[in-house]
């Protein structure tokens, strides 16, 4: 009689349990299979992952400054000299004896010209504001002078008509005309009141005795 079931293993024999199939090499298991600590680790690797290619990216798709231009550089500055009153002093020493007793009645005196900086200075013209008087000095203009030295000059003064100059010469001054590589200047030097006074002695005495 034939029965109806699963046929028994034989003696001797066992069932075989299937091979386990091994994992695919190169790819990552799934996340879900990892243990807890495994997967943390894995979803921040994955995370830091993403930000770096987020950050590269960006940065390579900045925009791009345009380059500024270099400015020129400047010219040297260049300095002018100073104008030729600026550095010239003029000052009063004393009134000297005429060298010829007898020549027309006047007043004769030395001064002291000193360039104080700047390039060399010409004296062009000495003068004074009064008509009834002429002028000239030893050395005669143009005379030149270098800075930081100084020369003495000799100034004559001549009258020529009492009526015209003062009985009293109160702040008399000499126009001297001053020329260097920057301008050409008259400059009106006032030379104080010892000036003053000899000045004024000589015109009293040269015109009370003439009759002009």
């Amino acid at each position: 009689m034939s029965g109806i079931g699963p046929v028994e293993p034989g003696e001797d024999t066992h069932v075989r349990e299937p091979a386990p199939r091994p994992a695919p090499t190169g790819r990552l298991a799934p996340l879900g299979r990892l243990p807890e600590r495994h997967r943390r680790a894995a979803l921040a690797a994955v995370a830091a992952m993403a930000l770096l290619a987020g950050g590269g990216y960006l940065y390579a798709t900045r925009p791009q400054a345009s380059p500024v231009p270099a400015l020129p550089s400047p010219a040297p500055r260049v300095t002018a000299p100073p104008h030729p009153s600026q550095v010239v002093d003029i000052v009063y020493l004393n009134e000297t004896a005429a060298e010829d007793p007898g020549a027309a009645a006047g007043f004769r005196f030395e001064v002291v010209l000193s360039v104080l900086s700047g390039p060399p200075v010409t004296v062009t013209g000495i003068a004074q504001p009064y008509a009834g008087l002429i002028v000239d000095s030893t050395p005669r203009p143009p005379f030149r002078t270098k800075a930081g030295s100084s020369r003495k000059i000799v100034i004559n003064m001549r009258v020529t008509e009492c009526g015209k100059v003062p009985g009293n010469a109160g702040l008399p001054f000499l126009d001297v005309t001053l020329r260097n590589t920057r301008a050409i200047q008259t400059h009106s030097f006032i030379l104080g009141a010892r000036y003053a006074q000899h000045l004024s002695e000589a015109l009293q005495v040269a015109c009370s005795n003439d009759s002009r």
